[in-house]
Order: C-alpha cells, then sequence, then structure tokens
C-alpha cells in the first residue's frame, strides 16, 4: 500500500521509519508548507515532496494518508482526505472537540474509508500483558485504579513552535502526554460516568495546562485518580498505571510506563510473577506501536474490519479530556453523557 504523511515535524519521522518496516507498504510522498521540513524524507525514503495537499492527491497515488499535523489542524485534513477516499492514520488527539471529531467521523463513514487514531501504548508488551490479565478476570472485582504521568517538557519545548501549548492547536499536558494513559483506562474499564478535576499553569509560560489532578468514577463502580505535570525537573520522573482487584494488584511503571514494578495474584507463585517481570525486562518496548498500528490498518482495510483503535474510541477519550477541563473551569463534577454508543474493542 502507498503511503503519504502530512505534517514533517517530529512525530512523523515515527510514521516513516515505521511505514519502511512493513513488506508492501512504501512512503510514496510527504506535505508540508515548510518545504525544508521534508528534506529528511526525501534523501532517506524517496518520498516526494509538496507544498500544497491538492497537488500531492492529484498527482500521487495513495491509499492510505498519516495525519502528524498540529492537533488544531486535524479535522479539516481529515475530511479533505476522507472526501479524497483515502483511509487515515491520524495522531492523538483525533481533534480538539467534538464537533470536529463528529465531522471526521461522519466524512470517513460517507466516503467508506478506514480512520484509526495514534493510541500506541496499547501494543507496548507490559500493556498487553495487563489487559490479558483483565480480559481473564485474574484479578476479581476492580475496586480503584489510578494513573500517572510525571514529565518533563521544559520551557524550550515549548517555545519550539508558536502552537505548542495553545488552547487552540495543541492543548496541555492532560491532552498532549496523559491522553495515552486515559485511554488505556478507558480500554481497562470501560466507560466513565463522573469526572472532577482540577487544572493549573504552574511553571511553564503556556496557554494551557501543566499540571492536571482529577478523578474518575467509571459505569461500573472503579474508581480512578489521574496524575498528570510536565513541570517535573529535570527529566521524566514517572508514568505509571496501577490497579487494585479484590483478588490482585498490578502496576506497570517506570519513567514510561514499560515495566511490570508490581504483580501479586491469588494463586500465582512468587516464582510464576518473577518470570513474567524478567519477560518484561527482555524486551519493555517491543515491535514499535506505530508499527504495529499501521499494521493492523493495512490488515483492516484488506478484510475489511474495523482498525482495532477507532474513530468513536479516539472520540471517546478526547471528551473524557473535555470534561476535565470543564470540571476544572467550573469546579464541579460532570456527567460523561452517553450521546451515542461508542465502539470499544
Amino acid at each position: 500500500m502507498n503511503f503519504a504523511i502530512v505534517g514533517c515535524g517530529f512525530i512523523a519521522k515515527k510514521h516513516a521509519l515505521a511505514i519502511s518496516q512493513i513488506e508492501g507498504a512504501k512512503l510514496v510522498s510527504v506535505c508540508d508548507k515548510v518545504s525544508t521540513a521534508m528534506e529528511y524524507y526525501i534523501l532517506e525514503y524517496g518520498a516526494y515532496a509538496y507544498t500544497n495537499i491538492e497537488d500531492m492527491l492529484q498527482n500521487e497515488v495513495i491509499d492510505v494518508v498519516c495525519i502528524c499535523t498540529p492537533s488544531g489542524f486535524h479535522a479539516s485534513l481529515a475530511v479533505q482526505l476522507a472526501n479524497a477516499k483515502k483511509h487515515i492514520i491520524v495522531e492523538k488527539p483525533i481533534a480538539m472537540n467534538l464537533d470536529d471529531t463528529e465531522r471526521i467521523i461522519e466524512a470517513c463513514k460517507d466516503n467508506n474509508v478506514k480512520l484509526t487514531v495514534v493510541h500506541p501504548n496499547r501494543y507496548r508488551p507490559v500493556v498487553k500483558l495487563l489487559k490479558n490479565i483483565l480480559d481473564e478476570d485474574l484479578l476479581g472485582k476492580i475496586s480503584h485504579a489510578n494513573a500517572t504521568v510525571n514529565w518533563n517538557r521544559n520551557q524550550e519545548y515549548y517555545d519550539q513552535a508558536q502552537w505548542r501549548g495553545t488552547k487552540e492547536y495543541d492543548g496541555g499536558v492532560l491532552m498532549n502526554q496523559a491522553i495515552h494513559n486515559l485511554d488505556l483506562l478507558l480500554w481497562f474499564l470501560g466507560r466513565p460516568d463522573q469526572v472532577f478535576s482540577y487544572e493549573a499553569t504552574r511553571l511553564r509560560n503556556i496557554e494551557a495546562e501543566d499540571v492536571s489532578i482529577g478523578v474518575i468514577k467509571f459505569e461500573s463502580g472503579v474508581l480512578s485518580t489521574v496524575e498528570a505535570s510536565s513541570t517535573v525537573y529535570p527529566k521524566n520522573f514517572e508514568e505509571s498505571i496501577t490497579i487494585f482487584g479484590e483478588k490482585g494488584t498490578i502496576k506497570i511503571g517506570g519513567p514510561n510506563a514499560l515495566y511490570l514494578e508490581h504483580l501479586e495474584i491469588e494463586g500465582k507463585s512468587q516464582s510464576e510473577i518473577e518470570l513474567l517481570k524478567e519477560s518484561i525486562r527482555k524486551d519493555p518496548w517491543g515491535t514499535p506501536g506505530h508499527q504495529l498500528l499501521i499494521e493492523d490498518m493495512i490488515y483492516a482495510i484488506k478484510n475489511n474490519r474495523l482498525p482495532s483503535v477507532t474513530g468513536e474510541e479516539g472520540k471517546m477519550v478526547l471528551k473524557l479530556v473535555l470534561d476535565f477541563y470543564k470540571s476544572a473551569m467550573t469546579n464541579q463534577p460532570i456527567q460523561f453523557i452517553k450521546e451515542k454508543e461508542y465502539v470499544v474493542n
């Protein structure tokens, strides 16, 4: 399949590398308003470069387009590409508001094209292990959980581009970094019922938040805390998810939530647990999540099934972030309104 990338910043390199590792996939073109941003892809992958997306669509045979632009541009590009009958891989978040998200989803449905949102952490070995433990009900009834992202994004990071840290085009730590962990909480624990949150901008000179503390009550009754920050000195400190059940406790953690930090399950011996921990330590990253997500999109197209991460799931986690923001703004709990059934695999 022929791929194109729109937006040639940092994250686009992960897409390009992933495409190059997949048999039968080829990066044929890239598009960016800044011509110098595309030089790497021309030299490294032989891609044709365009500063105008209409020219690229007219001149190239493209099956799938990866949208890697600032988040505020996702919606307009996705609708345009869907109308051009291109399958779409869009970086998180799917959009910056629910109206734009609906436009994307409807355009893809109307044009019968596939849509997936980039949440590659689902493919990490330790995350897949945790999901299997939950699916097999090894922890029993879940009482509560917590997700933590205490990272460093210094002022230089935000000063790289004018759109970084803005509410219109980027968002803060919750929308940008912790959205992956929120996606995992939804994947693990199901639909939220109510949220409450405090947001603050403490240390970074940005419009959006650099610290967020929140609580989720799930429809199942599970309670979860969410702590996120981009203010930690001097580097990433912790990314973790902990789940507490009646028959066990599991924590995945480290600076990037790659390791099995704690596991106790009724009936499992210490030697069994140590073997699981060691299996994760040997290859904590596994196959890159971007590669597996793109491979899944190819399989979904060929077999006419939904991608593993659907547009509706992208909408669900975006709504959760927006409800956190609304709660912080109003200082009130926010009911997670059941607008429609979401597709959750």
